[in-house]
């Protein structure tokens, strides 16, 4: 049994029934095989063994009132898993599913993401089973309100620095940094994604979005290709899906689908953005909605069938493991070129190896929706240094982290004899930096 097998099966045994944490942990160890081989010392050090163990878990609960008056209780976790290159970094979902197995899949994934930006920021990943939709204003903000009631006593600007992710907004980070001000009296950077008022960054809506198209064109462009003329699939219709489909139409491609979690719409003459928006961002409406509104649209209940629809390009934005083999063999069958992922961790390991199979371009999602932290890190530099960046500087600097990110794990992966393999160059390259510091750090 080789050393990344050995590791794999500890992790299993100490970690059990955590099936996406086993996922993500099988994908990246498998990835990092070539480096691991040139490095007999890593072995020695128990490095792999450091690097899949958080350097620590805080599980707590959190008690609320609704609006009936009835107290409820829900569990928080904030997973810190490495801080070998800068503090924690990583965001705060709120959703029902979310559980420890959940948020340390995230949390190991997000310190290879955070590495490939170039970034000084470490990797971490926190959040709540408490589900916001269906809540009232107050409700959230009295839940968020206790959350971080517990949580500040574990986040500082220098030493965990939380953002936005699913169920988690602009509404959820300003009750969340008014707690947190008003318990440790700092306005200090300590969360992003903050509203512009009060310190945080333009951009930073769009980055997620902006970012996984500027890796895709870059993909595209290094082939002689561009996505001007191509046909775009995209799953999700909450902030990445809408601005991965804004930049992609800006491209000059055609974006002809788009779901949420009741069903998907396929409309042949191109999404309306604009009606899109208003029905997600302003209305909060079901995505249903869009066809009785744009002549043409059609709407399908369930969201599997979106993956048959021939495309030339498939950005899945949306959740976890929305993609198996299935779904992704009829991709291929109907022509897809390129799959960025702009969810994390949307592709099954089956997937992946589909599309591997097929020779179909395939960006990671720790590589592709990289945008979203790199603007976070963008923010945080703003607010240590009391500056104020343009619209075109952020998004700039947000194109250039892009577009570095996809040539560093293309070299990696070449480097390493496994050209065109993108996850493996994703991991790779990530990985270097952080068992370069971890090393340089000792045993700790």
């Amino acid at each position: 049994m080789d050393y990344v097998e050995r590791v794999l099966k500890e992790l299993k045994e100490k970690n059990p029934n955590e099936p996406e944490f086993h996922q993500a942990a099988t994908e990246i160890l498998n990835g990092l095989k070539p480096i691991v081989a040139r490095h007999p010392e890593y072995e020695k050090l128990a490095l792999l063994e450091r690097f899949v163990e958080p350097e620590r878990v805080v599980i707590f609960r959190v008690p609320w009132v609704d609006d009936a008056g009835m107290v409820r209780v829900n569990k928080g976790y904030r997973v810190q898993f490495n801080s070998a290159i800068g503090p924690y970094k990583g965001g705060l979902r709120f959703h029902p599913s979310v559980n420890l197995s959940i948020i340390k899949f995230l949390g190991l994934e997000q310190i290879l993401k955070n590495s490939l930006t170039g970034l000084p920021i470490g990797g971490g990943k926190g959040g709540s089973d408490f589900d916001p939709k269906g809540k009232s204003d107050m409700e959230v903000m009295r839940f968020c309100q206790s959350f971080m009631t517990e949580l500040c006593r574990h986040i500082g600007q220098d030493t965990d620095v939380p953002a936005g992710d699913i169920g988690v907004g602009g509404r959820e980070i300003g009750y969340l940094f008014g707690q947190y001000k008003r318990i440790r009296d700092e306005h200090v950077g300590v969360l992003t994604g903050r509203g512009l008022s009060y310190g945080g960054s333009l951009a930073r809506t769009e980055a997620t979005g902006y970012g996984l198209v500027y890796m895709v064109e870059e993909a595209l462009k290094c082939r002689g290709e561009s996505l001007e003329g191509k046909t775009v699939v995209i799953s999700g219709s909450g902030n990445v899906a809408i601005y991965a489909c804004e930049k992609a139409q800006l491209l000059g491609a055609k974006v002809v689908a788009m779901y949420d979690s009741n069903g998907y719409v396929y409309d042949k003459n191109g999404i309306d953005l604009s009606v899109m928006k208003q029905l997600k961002e302003v209305e909060r409406a079901r995505i249903k909605e869009y066809a009785n509104r744009v002549m043409g649209a059609e709407y399908h209940e369930g969201c599997k069938g979106i993956w048959n629809i021939p495309c030339d390009v498939a950005l899945p934005c949306a959740t976890q493991n929305e993609i198996d083999a299935e779904s992704a063999s009829a991709l291929v069958k109907n022509g897809v070129k390129i799959v960025g992922e702009g969810a994390n961790m949307p592709t099954t390991l089956e997937g992946i190896a589909v599309f591997r199979k097929a020779g179909v371009i395939f960006l990671p999602a720790k590589a592709a929706n990289a945008g979203g932290v790199a603007t976070s890190a963008l923010e945080m530099a703003q607010s240590s240094s009391r500056m104020f960046w343009s619209f075109e500087e952020v998004d700039a600097k947000l194109k250039g982290i892009m577009v570095n990110i996809y040539r560093n794990m293309d070299e990696a992966a070449r480097e390493y004899g496994v050209a065109g393999d993108y996850v493996a160059g994703a991991n790779i390259a990530g990985f270097k930096k952080v068992a370069d510091a971890m090393l340089a750090h000792g045993v700790v």
